[in-house]
């Protein structure tokens, strides 16, 4: 019975353990607001963390937003391919909240799957500037991370004061790679 006793306490200190890191790291947050018309044009990808989707382009990936008479927005991404080819895949965007939110769940999939829950993405704004020049998009696991910006470059100390925060956010800024933009 001693051993047995052992092993539990042994056993719940290693799950106390492995549950501390993940206990002590604050909720991701959105910005508190986000002017929905004001984010609308062109957004360039700066920078992002290595996904599945994306995992075929190579170069100058944008994206394109645009506001719908429904209220939603009409998502149109771009990227270059190793061919030289430009890919492009178009989605929707609902804001979750009121109107002033600054999170959205966004889909890629046909609309007629739009009733599944797996098909829409979270899409949280977490910093942007006052000029909406420069976003951060992530979601509340921190497993996504995109960097955009109304312009294919950026000043670089701008650039920096970004991943500082992001990393204040828990964001781990050392896995982002930067997306590489092409004269057409």
């Amino acid at each position: 019975m001693p051993r047995l006793k052992h092993a539990i306490v042994l056993l719940g200190c290693c799950l106390f353990m492995a549950a501390g890191p993940a206990q002590a790291q604050a909720p991701l947050q959105s910005i508190p607001s986000l002017d929905v018309p004001r984010y609308m044009g062109v957004w360039y990808e700066l920078a992002k963390f290595p996904n599945r989707f994306q995992k075929k382009c190579v170069a100058d990936t944008s994206a394109s937003y645009s506001l719908q008479p429904d209220g939603g927005v009409r998502v149109l991404n771009a990227c270059r391919l190793a061919n030289g080819e430009m890919q492009q895949a178009l989605g929707q965007a609902l804001q979750v909240g009121g109107p002033q939110s600054a999170q959205l769940r966004v889909r890629f999939a046909p609309a007629w799957l739009s009733w599944l829950p797996v098909v829409w993405g979270n899409y949280w704004v977490v910093d942007l500037d006052e000029g909406y020049q420069l976003v951060a998009i992530s979601e509340p696991r921190r497993e996504y991370l995109w960097i955009l910006s109304r312009s294919p470059e950026v000043p670089q100390e701008r650039y920096a004061a970004l991943l500082e925060r992001l990393s204040k956010m828990g964001l781990d800024v050392q896995r982002l790679e930067k997306t590489a933009h092409r004269q057409p």
